[in-house]
């Protein structure tokens, strides 16, 4: 087999046998296929298309590519969930324990944040003493005990990915739904879970800008997973505007929190009730309205809050941190943003108050940027919401404060006012199983 041959079958169009597909991710993982080969593979892809069958094959070889997780001691109690990244998005802090709570095994790596979009281990760092990285005895026994363990990625899960990616990230081959399935489902794989439910988001602050792509990249990734023999669901939801009041890390915290505590609601309960019945329902077998039902008592009852105070305290976190969360440290510096006239706010963009928060230093510009876990942005206003002129719509957090004008100044063309109230979207656009 020669990949010049393989390349020129998906040129002009051609199904790829699995033999070749198999050839081309073990090869090239192997550094036996040259990144030039690669790349123009990975373009005709992009250009021509993969089918179903195609995907599910490059998909599992992809998860077979290096480590990947044995999670059978626990049946089809094993549970994950995948957000395709957003801007307030601490839903796993909520979600994970909750589902715990009620029976799920929650084996969860998750990732730092980059760019505009936070990551789940930065937040959880924000706690002292919080370790990311456990030995795989020491996972999968926290897990067994207590339902739940949220670790960094490690290991060498899926190097096909990290090769392929690397390639699409410089030649212009990110936006294809085939790579992108195959990128996001081959490391969900990896990670062994046998219940999966997909957070895809949709809006300004998210890949996916459209409830259509959205639509049309659940679906496949719903496909796929099936195809691979998991039990897959995605949720499709708002990220035209920041998810809940706080953007950065101990804030998010503070607000997951709070929510376990029954001391908020909102948009942030809602998604993350969804998310949570939605993958009890997977594993239990129940209606999705009887799963609710659960999620929502095992909050009401303090149960899932429990789990919480446990899981941080067998990864080495202080648990006084979630009993008061008024331990946590604030940043030195505070600066409001407010409204210029009286009106409604009918816009926001969710991307750019996120590079607002990167910018007070609660995110990355690059891998070796440090977090200052104590900055961010305290949202005070969403869309929707009527203004009168000096009315904070944000708060600005950070112990830089030669930061603030330049966020102020990114946070102030992030938000629109206009004279009429906007028409509401909503939260959940819907549910693809």
């Amino acid at each position: 087999m020669r990949m010049y041959d393989v390349i020129r079958k998906k040129r002009e169009g051609g199904e790829l046998s699995d033999a070749e597909i198999a050839y081309f991710v073990d090869g090239f993982t192997k550094g036996e296929i040259p990144d030039y080969q690669a790349s123009a593979l990975l373009m005709a892809i992009c250009i021509r298309g993969m089918t179903e069958r195609e995907t599910v094959t490059l998909t599992d070889r992809m998860a077979r590519s290096g480590d990947t997780v044995d999670l059978s001691r626990f049946g089809d109690l094993s549970s994950d969930k995948h957000s395709t990244g957003g801007v307030g998005d601490k839903t796993t802090l909520i979600v994970a324990p909750v589902v715990a709570s009620l029976g799920g095994k929650m084996a969860k790596m998750s990732g730092r944040g980059l760019g505009h979009t936070g990551g789940t281990i930065d937040k959880l760092e924000s706690i002292p003493g919080y370790r990311t990285a456990l030995s795989p005895d020491e996972f999968l026994g926290q897990v067994g005990r207590i339902g739940i363990s949220v670790i960094g990625q490690s290991g060498n899960l899926t190097p096909a990915d990290k090769k392929m990616y690397a390639l699409r990230d410089v030649t212009a081959t990110v936006d294809s739904i085939p790579l992108i399935t195959s990128s996001i489902m081959s490391k969900k794989l990896a990670a062994g879970s046998r219940n999966i439910v997909l957070d895809v988001k949709v809006g300004s602050g998210a890949f996916m800008k459209t409830p259509e792509a959205a639509e049309e990249l659940a679906r496949e990734m719903v496909k796929i997973g099936k195809g691979c023999g998991r039990r897959v669901a995605a949720v499709l939801t708002n990220m035209d505007v920041p998810l809940g009041e706080a953007v950065g890390n101990s804030v998010e915290v503070v607000e997951a929190v709070r929510i376990l505590k029954g001391e908020l609601r909102g948009d942030l309960y809602d998604v993350s009730v969804t998310l949570a019945a939605e993958l009890v329902s997977l594993f239990s077998g129940e209606s999705r309205e009887t799963a609710r039902g659960r999620v929502e008592d095992a909050i009401a009852s303090g149960r899932a809050l429990s789990v919480m105070r446990e899981w941080i305290a067998a990864q080495g976190g202080d648990a006084r941190y979630i009993d008061d969360v008024g331990l946590f440290p604030r940043a030195a510096h505070r600066a409001d943003v407010t409204a210029d006239r009286d009106g409604y706010i009918v816009s926001m963009d969710a991307e750019r108050i996120g590079e607002a928060s990167v910018i007070l230093g609660a995110g990355r510009a690059s891998k070796e940027d440090e977090i200052d876990h104590s900055a961010g942005i305290l949202i005070r206003r969403k869309t929707g919401d009527s203004v009168r002129a000096g009315d904070v719509i944000c708060t600005l957090l950070t112990n830089r404060p030669d930061s603030v004008p330049a966020a102020r100044e990114q946070i102030v063309s992030a938000v629109g006012i206009g004279g009429s109230r906007p028409d509401e979207k909503p939260l959940v656009y819907g549910i693809i199983s």
